[in-house]
């Protein structure tokens, strides 16, 4: 089992910066591929950023790219997600997941094994 929790959220206004963060358990985290997702109310889950195992290779959502940065610590087991710019539409739960297996990084919820609870980002306008 690999438990994952999410912090860093909170309630800020546009233009300015979060970063959040996201500690999971276990021995292998460099093992993992990471993601983070997000979901607005009353809509789909969606996909934000993925990073690889190493930390090489990294993907975006093309709403989020230039603004946000994935970023993993294996020495920590930690993932963290810096948001720029911040905008409204970006008010959502945002939530970590992890997927035990595989070289590359991952965009499809239904490629992770294991999620985080979500923390709440706000962002006012």
């Amino acid at each position: 089992q690999v438990q994952l929790v999410e912090s860093g959220g909170g309630l800020v206004q546009a233009g300015v910066s979060l970063r959040l963060s996201c500690a999971a358990s276990g021995r292998t985290f460099s093992s993992y591929a990471m993601g983070w997702f997000r979901q607005a109310p009353g809509k789909e889950r969606k996909f934000v950023a993925a990073i690889d195992k190493s930390g090489g290779s990294t993907g975006y959502a093309d709403s989020v790219k230039g603004r946000f940065t994935i970023s993993r610590d294996n020495t920590k087991n930690t993932v963290y997600l810096q948001m720029n710019s911040l905008k409204p539409e970006d008010t959502a739960v945002y939530y970590c997941a992890a997927r035990t297996r595989g070289y590359v990084y991952y965009t499809k919820i239904n490629e992770y094994d294991y999620w985080g609870q979500g923390t709440q980002v706000t962002v006012s306008s």
